[in-house]
């Protein structure tokens, strides 16, 4: 059942062109799985808007476009199908469901309508940055299950999508701790450990913290000492902040998460592809920095999916920066452990945003008060 749709684009609603990004929608598919459709991206999705499966148009339809399942891998082009209603055959459709397919019910017509497609079946398939690429009308002249079909067939390996190399639009900025400094935090956390770290969802309207093993296997230490604190503000104002100004044109002023965090081979460590600002507890969070403390690991590197395949690491006392919103992903970790600095960057219109967002917390998060997260004294 869809569960929102969110305006990411002023096609939503009207009719969506060629290179339109798309509105993002949440729903689950009909075997129960979860569908953020921004998580999608670094892929081809396929979109196609079937109607009603009673009418025997859409079920031809979908045999011709599923003679092309073998298509459909997690790793290339995933696809969904998007129904008014409950289909009689459901059980049927569930049981070709996988990771790589998947058959919602919007009969509320939310995502539908924000497609274009009310009364007007079709398809829409999306280029990994979940731009409009196809968008086939049943009724096109040149034949809407032949068209789909051999769009299927030309598309490239996602490496390849753009014609040429991509690059992410991440900063890496060396030199920012001392070795000395990131030794010191590393044996802080090697005498005190860290707890098992979970990530934001919304659930119901309210923003919660969850431990799922299968998206994120790391561990944390919250450093609460004020002295610690302050070194670590200091080196951040006078070393990073700068470039973040000079490339990004953006002024930081508040900054939260003073934690060491652990990605332990042992354990698994790694973390699924996500984005750090789509939860109501998160919206006030511009820039995420990845500070590495230690280089003696393999793997552990940080991968933007919309970008292509390539992976990104910053030397020991160095940090990456990207946006909140771009979606990213720590592949595992194959030897040792990485540890790592990794605060959130924002200013003063977010810091009130993020107070704003109080609100949606559920019973049990940490309320934001302002003043702490401050980089430079107030005025």
């Amino acid at each position: 059942m869809a569960e929102g749709v969110t305006a990411e684009t002023e096609a939503s609603g009207g009719k969506i062109l060629l290179g339109d990004p798309v509105p993002w929608f949440s729903a689950r598919t009909i075997t129960g799985a979860q569908v953020d459709l921004h998580v999608e991206a670094g892929r081809w999705v396929v979109l196609c808007f079937l109607g009603s499966l009673a009418d025997r148009r859409a079920m031809a339809e979908l045999a011709t476009i599923l003679a092309e399942a073998a298509r459909f891998r997690e790793d290339h082009c995933v696809f969904y199908g998007i129904l008014s209603e409950m289909p009689a055959d459901a059980p049927v459709l569930a049981s070709i469901s996988g990771p790589a397919m998947g058959y919602i019910v919007d009969d509320a017509g939310d995502i539908i309508r924000a497609y274009g497609a009310e009364g007007a079946p079709r398809t829409i398939v999306l280029d990994p940055l979940l731009r409009a690429v196809a968008n086939v009308s049943f009724d096109d002249p040149n034949g809407h299950g032949q068209m789909v079909t051999t769009f299927l067939q030309q598309l490239p390996e996602v490496g390849a999508s753009a014609g040429v190399p991509l690059t992410a639009p991440v900063l890496i900025v060396p030199r920012v701790f001392e070795f000395e400094l990131c030794d010191a935090l590393v044996d802080l956390y090697e005498r005190n450990g860290g707890e098992d770290s979970g990530f934001l969802l919304d659930q119901d309207g309210r923003t919660a913290t969850v431990i799922d093993h299968r998206l994120k296997r790391r561990q944390d230490l919250v450093l609460v000492d004020p002295e610690t604190r302050a070194i670590l503000r200091d080196r951040i104002a006078r070393r990073l902040l700068p470039a973040i100004e000079r490339f990004f044109q953006f002024r930081a002023t508040r900054m939260d998460r003073y934690m060491i965090s652990c990605y332990d081979a042992e354990l698994g460590g790694h973390f699924f592809r996500h984005r750090d600002n789509v939860n109501a507890g998160a919206r006030h969070r511009r820039f995420a920095v990845s500070l590495n403390l230690n280089n003696d690991y393999d793997g552990c590197d940080l991968r933007c999916p919309e970008f292509g395949r390539q992976t990104y690491r910053a030397p020991a006392g160095g940090a990456i920066v990207f946006s909140c919103g771009m979606l990213h992903e720590v592949t595992p970790v194959t030897r040792g452990r990485r540890y790592a600095f990794v605060p959130f960057l924002y200013g003063e219109e977010d810091a009130a945003v993020r107070e704003a967002m109080n609100a949606r917390l559920e019973a049990g998060e940490t309320h934001y008060v302002g003043g702490h997260d401050r980089l430079y004294p107030e005025a």
